[in-house]
């Protein structure tokens, strides 16, 4: 049965859509979760820890947001800089 043209057609379609599916779902996710990962360990290490409050809204921008803040922290001397980005963000 493996080997029936037909079982093959629907192996292959169905591999198909699964990696349609990776591709919609999982990399823009992985790529989020991986420039969140950076950001955060680049915050900490330029601005020390930062606080529970502040983490949760950097967790909650979007990539885009993301990478925007990544140019903007190599300008950040202090934490206030962070803190006056986020503010303009929810603006």
């Amino acid at each position: 049965m493996r080997e029936s043209v037909t079982y093959q057609a629907i192996l292959e379609e169905g591999l198909e859509r699964g990696v349609q599916q990776g591709v919609q779902q999982g990399i823009p996710q992985g790529k989020q979760e991986e420039a969140l990962s950076l950001i955060m360990r680049l915050l900490n290490r330029r601005l020390g820890a930062i606080a529970p409050d502040l983490q949760t809204q950097i967790r909650s921008l979007s990539l885009t947001e993301l990478e925007e803040l990544a140019e903007a922290l190599l300008d950040f001397s202090q934490l206030t800089d962070l803190t006056t980005w986020l503010e303009r963000q929810n603006q």
